[in-house]
């Protein structure tokens, strides 16, 4: 017998707990674009005044950052949309959608910017890279502080409603902040001189941007093709069934749907209970599921007849 419980007790709840979460990732996504916009005329201006194309690749990763804020709203307002006739289990792989155009525009950000250093750097010709003014180096430290500032606050929003889209942006942030870092040592390295530490910087920031494009491309990539949860979250769900009871887990499944959960059980009852009371059973287990873990959006739970 199956009994596939629908999430009608809980809608209301449901739904008000998800328009909250939309508003808290709309928030945190617009306060990043926000100082991303700032920042990236600052570093620019600093930039361009100071001769430094190490600091002018930092902005240029900065304006990919504005973009990327853009997606991930977008990525936001699409995944929280009410199931409907054509996606019935509802959207929210759009956000690893969203989380892997994220990745392919931090990739080709990465690449552009550590060509230019390499091309500086295999020229040879060293003597005549300009040596940035003092101007480049307080915009590095700027965007230090202020990147590394948006990624904490963005991940600790990303991880209370569980968003793939908010922590492939808080990544995006530290990505940043990284590259800021290079983007300091070559600059000082420059004024201390050693011209050619500019150039070399662009490509530390090329190695940061790349990883943290990949990082954010597996993860996306593993919630779109129904990867497992954690073991932490299996053995939580486990022993919530076990608390229902001494029943015999059959069979205990879970993927991943974007940032929700999707758990399938099976289970060995006595024979010969009547259909109410094996219906009551599969409904107490459902509802001690979804309570222990609020990320889980369909439990399914299959009672067998015990073997005896």
């Amino acid at each position: 017998m199956t009994n596939d419980i629908n999430d009608t007790k809980n809608t209301n709840e449901k739904n008000k707990s998800s328009k909250s979460n939309e508003q808290i990732a709309v928030q945190v996504s617009f306060v990043g674009i926000l100082f991303n916009i700032i920042l990236t005329a600052f570093k620019l201006s600093a930039g361009i005044i100071a001769g430094s194309m190490a600091m002018v690749s930092d902005a240029v990763h900065s304006m990919s950052d504005i973009l990327g804020g853009a997606i991930v709203l977008v990525g936001i307002k699409l995944s929280n949309k009410k199931s409907d006739k054509e996606h019935p289990y509802g959207h929210e792989r759009f956000e690893c959608v969203v989380a892997i155009i994220l990745a392919a525009i931090l990739a080709a950000t990465g690449f552009v910017i550590g060509y230019g250093g390499a091309k500086n750097i295999f020229s040879g010709d060293y003597q005549s890279l300009a040596i940035p003014g003092l101007l480049a180096l307080i915009a590095a430290v700027v965007s230090i502080a202020v990147k590394e500032g948006l990624f904490w606050y963005t991940k600790i929003f990303a991880k209370k409603i569980n968003s793939t889209a908010l922590m492939a942006g808080a990544w995006h942030h530290r990505s940043d902040a990284l590259s800021s870092v290079g983007s300091f040592v070559g600059i000082l390295g420059a004024r201390l001189g050693f011209p050619i530490l500019d150039s070399a910087a662009c490509i530390i920031i090329c190695v940061f941007i790349v990883k943290a494009a990949y990082n954010i491309f597996m993860d996306a990539i593993g919630k779109m093709t129904d990867r497992t949860a954690s073991d932490e979250t299996i053995e939580e769900i486990r022993e919530a069934i076990q608390n229902q009871g001494d029943f015999k887990i059959d069979q205990l499944k879970t993927r991943l749907f974007g940032d929700k959960i999707y758990v399938d059980i099976e289970i060995s009852a006595d024979g010969n209970l009547s259909l109410n009371q094996t219906h009551d059973i599969a409904e107490n287990i459902h509802d001690a599921v979804e309570k222990v873990n609020p990320r889980v959006k369909h439990c399914m739970v299959h009672v067998n007849p015990q073997e005896h």
